[in-house]
């Protein structure tokens, strides 16, 4: 059973892939999930170069944004919060979370939350979920690994960081590039312990 008493952050940076951000959010909210949402500065920009769309800086527009976007306008709660706004909730260890995950996640992220950097809301928020010892869960989206990057997620991975590339399988018989990404988006909610969007999950021969 799921706390609605507690919010679930989302992190969204400047990785390629922001259908992982949208196709989760969209589960979790129709689901009825609290979601609290910082996108990254770098964010902003992918989004015009993939999708030739602006997202908004001010938070209320940019829930009415990411609502539009993945197409649930009524259910679940979200809250979006400025990159720059350090002094939000989520900066804070007694503002409590079911946890964070950061999808898509870039490896500048990866090397920031490692090395204990927080230069934004985004890498604070992280930040405070392994100091607390609460759940976080990145996606990297990038290929291929050099060994710096291999080296941060395993920092991160010793940490207690569950990490999970965004890698989807076939097994389950995927017909559209949603169906890649939402085995990605599940297996991601997985660490947190919520099952929210349509699998066919693997059952044996």
């Amino acid at each position: 059973m799921k706390e609605l008493s507690k919010p679930l952050i989302i992190g969204v940076t400047g990785a390629s892939g922001l259908i992982y951000a949208v196709r989760a959010l969209k589960y979790l909210l129709a689901a009825d999930y609290s979601i609290d949402l910082v996108a990254s500065k770098s964010a902003y920009l992918v989004w015009q170069a993939e999708e030739n769309i602006r997202m908004p800086p001010e938070p209320d527009l940019q829930e009415r944004f990411w609502r539009e976007r993945c197409g649930v306008n009524e259910t679940g709660k979200l809250r979006c919060h400025r990159s720059t706004d350090v002094g939000a909730s989520i900066a804070s260890g007694s503002f409590r979370t079911l946890g964070m995950v950061i999808l898509p996640c870039s490896m500048s992220t990866v090397a920031k939350i490692a090395g204990g950097l927080s230069s934004d809301l985004l890498e604070r928020a992280a930040d405070v979920q392994i100091k607390e010892g609460r759940k976080l869960v990145l996606v990297p989206r990038e290929t291929p690994f050099s060994l710096i990057h291999l080296r941060n997620l395993t920092t991160l991975a010793e940490a207690g960081v569950r990490i999970v590339p965004a890698i989807p399988a076939w097994y389950h018989h995927p017909r559209s590039i949603e169906d890649l990404v939402d085995f990605v988006v599940a297996r991601a909610l997985d660490q947190l312990e919520i099952d929210c969007v349509p699998l066919d999950r693997w059952e044996g021969h």
